[in-house]
């Protein structure tokens, strides 16, 4: 083993002088909470549902909560946003006769308890209380979920997206980059060419990134036989036992599957009772028409002793919105929200 200070400097990552953080190649986290919160509250305070409509007047009046966590992450020059918040907001309506005079006023809220990464395709859980549940009080709240809703949805999905370009972390990198630009144009006169052959194939680079597939390899043991293994996870009834969530699967070649609540969907390629499964998948995130390949193997070199080997070829690097996060989660979600659970519910620990 070499000394200390005596590696070989290829595989050695060394602090700079200058504490420069070059082309983000190392981890750089920025925290988005407070950034999170004022863009909620300029998107949805103060919102008009409706202005007279059926002498109906609505309209949200401020953020008054958001809480949770919300970061963003720069590795490598790819953004790769993180956030798990909830955010209360007040409103009011008020109805009116045909003549223009005031029949009720009323104030309400509305909750909205989930806005996470992970579920950043989907819209979240949104809920409205109103404080009088008298008739036009219900009126009021009814106008709210039917013409509110859609609007408030709407300006939530402008901050997920907002996210995924990296919230306040953007600003940041586009600063280092002219920045970078600057100092290129002031480098000597005498190395232009050496200057334009560096600039092409960084931007190369980043295109073929955004584009790019990866692979992911699991290796997993369990005190079980091989078969019941498969079973379960072939049976849709033990897959809701062990993810509480809702699922459908098909037991035959070439019937689909949908799991975690619809979140993951695909079709059985090939099955082999205790050996080996085959399918196509892909979350709901991903761009359309893009699908991974699942291959799971099953061997019992002892009775009571099954080793699973999961690989999972043309992983997207990112989604459709750009969060370069798919990978990890997709390795991730295997590891603890399947094969560590199944251990868990079913005694199949080692």
């Amino acid at each position: 083993m070499a000394k200390f200070g005596e590696g070989d400097k290829r595989w050695i990552v060394e602090e700079r002088p200058d504490g420069a953080n070059v082309h983000n190649w190392h981890w750089a986290e920025t925290n988005c909470l407070e950034w999170s919160r004022n863009l909620l509250t300029k998107l949805l305070s103060d919102l008009p549902i409706l202005d007279g409509e059926g002498n109906l007047y609505v309209k949200t009046k401020k953020v008054d909560k958001v809480d949770g966590e919300a970061y963003v992450n720069v590795r490598k020059g790819k953004i790769i946003p993180g956030y798990e918040i909830s955010v209360s907001i007040s409103w009011e309506g008020e109805a009116k006769d045909a003549e223009g005079k005031s029949l009720l006023k009323v104030e309400g809220s509305i909750e909205i308890p989930y806005i996470a990464d992970e579920n950043a395709d989907e819209d979240p859980e949104l809920r409205v209380s109103v404080r009088d549940e008298g008739p036009i009080g219900k009126r009021l709240k009814e106008a709210m979920v039917t013409k509110g809703k859609p609007l408030i949805l709407e300006k939530v999905r402008v901050y997920v997206e907002t996210m995924a370009k990296g919230g306040p972390a953007k600003d940041e990198l586009e600063v280092k980059k002219v920045s970078s630009s600057s100092k290129a144009a002031a480098a000597p006169v005498a190395e232009p060419a050496k200057s334009e052959v560096k600039k092409e194939p960084k931007k190369e680079a980043k295109k073929e990134g955004k584009k790019g597939f990866k692979t992911i390899t699991l290796t997993e043991k369990f005190s079980c036989r091989a078969k019941d293994l498969f079973e379960i996870m072939m049976d849709e009834n033990r897959w809701k036992g062990f993810t509480q969530s809702n699922a459908r699967i098909s037991k035959e070649v070439g019937g689909e599957f949908t799991i975690f609540d619809g979140s993951v969907t695909g079709r059985n390629v090939e099955l082999q009772e205790g050996k080996l499964i085959v399918q196509k998948w892909r979350f709901g995130n991903w761009a359309d028409g893009l699908f991974s390949m699942v291959r799971i193997t099953f061997d019992e070199p002892e009775p009571g002793v099954t080793i699973v080997k999961m690989t999972q070829t043309d992983v997207p690097e990112e989604d459709r919105y750009g969060n370069a996060t798919v990978v990890e989660n997709t390795e991730r979600g295997w590891r603890d929200l399947i094969f560590h659970k199944i251990r868990a519910v079913f005694g199949f620990g080692i």
